[in-house]
């Protein structure tokens, strides 16, 4: 067993040659992450015998045979638990969601399922249930979230890719904080189905893996409608493009969404040494002026509005089964009005007009993924480097939580320009259906 699980473009190779049996490379997965538990506490649930099922089965020469990856538990997996990191009897589904299901019919053998911000409602991953998912470059920090098992599980080389949901910036925040590839899809882009709710017209499933191409190939396999979902649309998936010359790349830089003095220090420093690297490689960069792109106009109120919808219920009649943390985040959705709903729906319309103008002046725009790289498992603040001390939720979605809002693709890539650890993160994000760009 190597110390890294192989990628899925790896695993691919190494199955399809004879030099390694599907049923081998999930065994040395579980193996890791076995190991890994006592450290990390990425998964909630770990069955050798459901994987090895699926491994038994599976043949040699699909897309993604051997490679192994890891389930956020609130995606279904028929007859596994699901328990959303929450403390209530969880579900046994009947059938896998339909990402589950197309990533082992394209030759993917699923894991564990990994830990989460309680029902995703959150960006620390510091279960009250189930406990601290802890970062692997440095056990003391967070991972993240919500996603933050998922991105643990593939930043210690534990399985080849793992699945996440991003609502609010779930898969890009931890994947940003684990030094890995994140892509939030477009909304419609990816079925919805067997997750269990956030915010259904913010949610939705992506990758999260240590390259491009894995991102890019397990893209190709959970992209499309499925008649399960009304959320999806039935769009052509885009044909890949060759990467084209860096000087033919013009990448905007919107202010002031994009401000050293709502960060910490660490990432304005690396977020420079990024655009320099950048403009050095003949990228051209443009500031943007857009102040309707600001953090305060994402119109959260539709969000909560949502979640509170998915909880109310069961939140006023047993509070107690909720986490401290969450339980009040929660109490706090439950004063969103449908006045409220109805006025942030306008809002992100016009929101969405913005981005549409914006992006029609450049490839694409280019933001730090977090405004947070390093966050100590524990602690509530941050300093920023303005001197500030803030609560970390802010600064660390100040990125993300906007482009869920308006539907659009965003992908997370680390940039070691500094040579940090974690390295920080940088942000990019493109019109609808770009993902493949």
């Amino acid at each position: 067993m190597t110390s890294f699980a192989p990628t899925a473009a790896e695993a691919s190779r190494l199955v399809g040659s004879g030099e390694r049996t599907v049923a081998e490379l999930v065994e040395d997965s579980l193996d890791r992450a076995a190991a890994s538990q006592p450290k990390l506490n990425a998964f909630t649930l770990l069955d050798r015998t459901h994987a090895l099922t699926i491994a038994r089965t599976q043949a040699s020469d699909r897309p993604l045979s051997g490679a192994t990856f890891a389930v956020k538990d609130l995606i279904d997996q028929e007859g596994l638990p699901n328990t959303c990191g929450g403390s209530f009897e969880p579900v046994f589904p009947t059938a896998d969601a339909p990402v589950v299901a197309r990533l082992i019919a394209a030759g993917a053998v699923p894991t564990g399922r990994t830990g989460l911000h309680e029902y995703a409602f959150g960006f620390d991953s510091e279960n009250h249930w189930f406990g601290p998912v802890r970062n692997p470059w440095d056990t003391s920090l967070s991972v993240g979230g919500s996603s933050g098992g998922s991105a643990a599980a593939v930043a210690a080389g534990v399985c080849s890719f793992a699945l996440g949901t991003d609502t609010g910036g779930s898969v890009r925040v931890p994947a940003a904080l684990c030094g890995i590839f994140g892509l939030k899809v477009t909304h419609g882009r990816v079925p919805i189905s067997g997750v269990y709710p956030l915010a259904t017209s913010l949610d939705t499933v992506g990758p999260l893996a240590r390259t491009v191409a894995d991102i890019e190939s397990i893209y190709r396999v959970i992209a499309g409608p499925d008649a399960s979902d009304p959320w999806t649309v039935d769009r052509p998936i885009e044909e890949p493009v060759p990467a084209p010359p860096l000087d033919t790349i013009t990448l905007g830089v919107p202010r002031p969404w994009v401000d050293d003095s709502r960060v910490t220090a660490d990432v304005a420093q690396g977020w420079h040494a990024a655009l320099d690297a950048l403009a050095h490689a003949g990228v051209t960069l443009v500031d943007i002026v857009a102040p309707s792109l600001a953090p305060t106009n994402t119109g959260t109120p539709s969000g909560y509005w949502e979640v509170a919808d998915v909880h109310r219920a069961r939140l006023l009649a047993t509070p107690e089964k909720y986490g401290p943390n969450v339980r009040d985040r929660l109490a706090r959705t439950l004063t969103a009005t449908g006045a409220d709903y109805l006025t942030a729906l306008s809002q992100r319309r016009r929101l969405g007009d913005e981005f549409e103008r914006v992006l029609d002046t450049v490839d694409a725009l280019l933001t730090p993924a977090t405004g947070v790289i390093r966050k100590s498992i524990g602690s509530s603040e941050v300093t920023l480097s303005s001197g500030e001390t803030v609560h970390y939720r802010a600064p660390i979605a100040r990125f993300s939580a906007m482009v869920n809002e308006v539907g659009l693709p965003g992908f997370t890539l680390p940039a070691n320009v500094l040579g940090t650890s974690p390295p920080m993160a940088i942000q990019l994000v493109g019109p609808p259906w770009s993902e493949r760009r």
